[in-house]
């Protein structure tokens, strides 16, 4: 078992890649002093101010910078906050990043990671909690990976780095100080892959809901099939449609609300492909409709848990 946690991981290769590479910089808030959850911590000293750039709170501005940045030359690693900042970024990122080397006839491209950290449960209320991936599939030419492991974190930062497009890491923040391995540490970010076996039923999920999933899976002794979502966008649902042809059932875990999120667009492409092998419709299991609550008593109604996967198991089982 890996000894680093996840962010050690991202937070060591980081410090690999800078010192391989001159290009490879850095830029975000606080970055010279760590930054918010440790990616960049110790990296100012050894690197400095030039390839490790604080910047000002101004996501659309430094988001640009770094498109700037990366057309001429550089390989920019952006540590943007929370995904919710997102928002702020988005016409950088969404209108130049994700359409300068189609606008361009494939002339330029645009070597940018975005790294950036989502989801409930750590009390930091509405504008701080959210999932925004269903979002960000609305973009060609974006790439999103969802690392859950130490080891998926370091691949996943190296093969985003090397990239020519720009690629977004979206990490669950329940994983940033996880520890642990789960099979096909060792593959690509940028296929999804079957963390169990099983054939009862096929289980999606990613980040923090599939460690809540396996354990669950776990303690029903069930024969349940677990799939890593690693590569977010561009969807690809055929290891997942393999997965049903065989199961017949389909249940999809993930905390981004279901209206236009992630679980709807991997229920229509399944449907679309594996809709004669369903053997019951398929079930996701989403946070709810609503802003996150700051309070933990509610905060905590909101989060998706192992009850409510349980309970979904189930359910879709016995349908």
């Amino acid at each position: 078992m890996s000894e680093e946690s996840f962010i050690q991981a991202a937070r060591n290769t980081l410090a690999e890649m800078m010192r391989n590479d001159p290009s490879v910089v850095v830029l975000g808030e606080d970055v010279s002093s760590g930054g918010p959850f440790g990616l960049t911590k110790n990296l100012f000293e050894e690197f400095g101010a030039q390839r490790v750039r604080n910047t000002p709170i101004s996501e659309l501005s430094f988001v640009g910078v770094g498109i700037g940045m990366a057309l001429g030359g550089s390989k920019p690693v952006i540590d943007l906050m929370f995904d919710d900042f997102l928002t702020l970024a988005s016409d950088q990122l969404f209108n130049q990043a994700a359409k300068i080397h189609f606008m361009s006839g494939g002339r330029y491209s645009v070597p940018l990671v975005l790294w950036t950290v989502a989801g409930a449960g750590s009390r930091w209320g509405a504008q701080h909690s959210q999932h925004l991936v269903g979002w960000l599939m609305q973009v060609p030419g974006l790439k999103v990976v969802a690392p859950s492991t130490p080891a998926m974190a370091r691949i996943s930062l190296c093969a985003a780095i090397d990239d020519p497009d720009p690629v977004v890491i979206i990490v669950d923040r329940a994983v940033l100080y996880r520890k642990g391995e789960l099979p096909g540490d060792n593959g690509s970010p940028f296929l999804s892959r079957v963390v169990r076996s099983g054939e009862q039923l096929s289980l999606v999920a990613s980040g923090r809901l599939l460690f809540e999933a396996l354990e669950v899976v776990d303690e029903l002794g069930l024969s349940i099939e677990v799939i890593d979502l690693q590569r977010l966008s561009p969807l690809d649902v055929g290891i997942i449609c393999d997965s049903v042809h065989k199961t017949g059932k389909l249940l999809i875990v993930h905390e981004e609300v279901e209206i236009g999120g992630l679980s709807a667009l991997i229920a229509k492409g399944v449907y679309d492909r594996e809709y004669w092998s369903l053997d019951a419709p398929i079930v996701s299991v989403n946070a709810p409709s609503t802003p996150v609550p700051a309070a933990p008593t509610l905060e905590d109604a909101y989060l998706v848990s192992k009850q409510k996967i349980r309970n979904a198991i189930l359910a879709t089982i016995s349908a």
